[in-house]
């Protein structure tokens, strides 16, 4: 009885947590050591231009709709999750953790087909309970292990030295990006995982994680066993998954932090990654990696330098059509005016690939092969910190993609993206995207 009402009166916590935004420690249940309820809210006023009114207007066809500027209320990596642990004894606790997004400003569900490109569709509900970062695990001395599903560590270990994260300008336009568009490959939350989180050996620490692909098919072409969508997207859920859907994946970093200084090495493996809509004979099914290294320092003067150093490749048969193969890199300034207020500026750098694959009806992508598909992006931001918990923020971003070049704005975590596209869904390459966001943060 007494066990009950233990398990009635953290319920009622966290439901009252969750009414009143309280902070996270509920009444524990016997064993437990607190059950804590938490949250991030994250809203922005934008206004963006596709950049394709003018520097599209000479392609043939040319591009429709509203390619000029356009305001949006967008929600962005707003989410809340409760976790906690359970000492089990001898020196070892079960931990776990549900954690969910919340579209604040926009109804939750699957991204319709008529709004985005078909490599970027996705039909999974992240409004959905335990859609983000959810695992139950185990953690002593050793470390810790855990089962579920999670960022990986190789998005993990620079999460940090993105100051313009979630926003407009969220280095992932680019970073950890292999062709453009508005998914990030190599930037990806991996579900069906176990991982493996060390615990620090002075400075360093590392964690390793393994995804089994549980896919019947041999190219993966369809949905993982218990998955809702094909595994990295790039599918409407029902198949074929042959825009980048993936087997195994592998990923690990290491880090090293001591006083001012933060570095990282990371790779990433995703085995037969499915790329059969460029080209089933040139494209096909193959390996696809990414490697980086990464170094934060903070100076005296309360300046924070960030560069990261990235390479992908593609075990490609075909190298003009090869258009997963390139290197980036990131550097990125924070500068702290006082103990409320920043700013921050950065520059992300496409390298250009071995060719790409044709088949767009817009620009000098029409036919396979190598093409200057160059990008910088360039950010300006400043933010303004009432408290520890909350902030104002304001980004410009602007991305310069060289002729062939199709990068685009608000990768992983902004709600609206801003691609490439007409309204008639072609691609116009070559163009310079802009946005301007204002807004608000709260985290508890």
């Amino acid at each position: 009885m007494k066990k009950r009402r233990t398990a009635v009166v953290s319920a009622i916590g966290l439901a009252v947590a969750a009414v009143f935004g309280a902070p996270s420690q509920v009444a524990a249940a016997d064993g437990d050591t607190g059950l804590q309820f938490y949250g991030h809210f994250d809203l922005s006023f934008d206004v963006a231009t596709k950049g394709l009114t003018e520097g599209g207007a000479g392609q043939n066809p040319a591009p429709t709709g509203r390619t000029g500027w356009m305001p949006a209320i967008s929600s962005n990596l707003s989410y809340v999750g409760f976790r906690g642990d359970h000492d089990i004894g001898g020196g070892y606790k079960l931990v776990f953790q549900a954690e969910t997004q919340i579209d604040v400003s926009a109804t939750p569900g699957p991204s319709p087909q008529s709004q985005v490109s078909p490599g970027n569709n996705d039909t999974k509900v992240q409004g959905a309970l335990a859609s983000r970062n959810s695992f139950l695990g185990i953690a002593g001395g050793f470390g810790a292990l855990k089962l579920g599903k999670t960022d990986a560590p190789y998005k993990l270990s620079t999460a940090r030295m993105d100051p313009f994260s979630a926003t407009v300008g969220d280095y992932n336009s680019i970073m950890g990006n292999t062709g453009g568009d508005n998914r990030a490959e190599f930037d990806t939350r991996l579900s069906h995982a176990m991982w493996y989180e060390s615990p620090k050996f002075g400075g360093a620490s590392f964690s390793a994680l393994w995804a089994p692909g549980q896919n019947r098919s041999p190219n993966n072409a369809i949905n993982a066993a218990g998955e809702p969508d094909c595994t990295g997207g790039g599918g409407d859920g029902l198949g074929p998954c042959n825009d980048g859907s993936f087997g195994d994946a592998y990923s690990i970093a290491g880090v090293y932090e001591q006083g001012p200084l933060y570095g990282i090495i990371a790779a990433e493996l995703h085995k037969r990654a499915n790329r059969e809509s460029d080209d089933l004979t040139n494209v096909g099914v193959a390996d696809e990696r990414a490697y980086k290294v990464g170094v934060q320092y903070t100076l005296s003067s309360n300046t924070i330098i960030n560069v990261i150093l990235e390479k992908m490749t593609r075990n490609a048969p075909n190298a003009d059509f090869n258009e997963r193969q390139r290197n980036g890199s990131w550097l990125a300034v924070t500068q702290k005016l006082s103990g409320e207020d920043e700013v921050n500026i950065g520059w992300a750098h496409a390298g250009k690939t071995p060719g790409q694959p044709g088949g767009n009806p817009a620009g000098i992508t029409a036919t396979p092969g190598p093409v200057d598909n160059q990008s910088n992006m360039y950010t300006l931001g400043y933010k303004h910190h009432f408290d520890k918990r909350a902030n104002w923020y304001a980004v410009y971003a602007r991305q310069q993609n060289h002729a062939g070049g199709h990068f685009d704005l608000g990768s992983s975590g902004h709600g609206v993206t801003t691609d490439c596209k007409s309204d008639q869904n072609i691609c116009f390459t070559g163009e310079t995207l802009q946005a301007i966001s204002v807004g608000m943060m709260y985290s508890f």
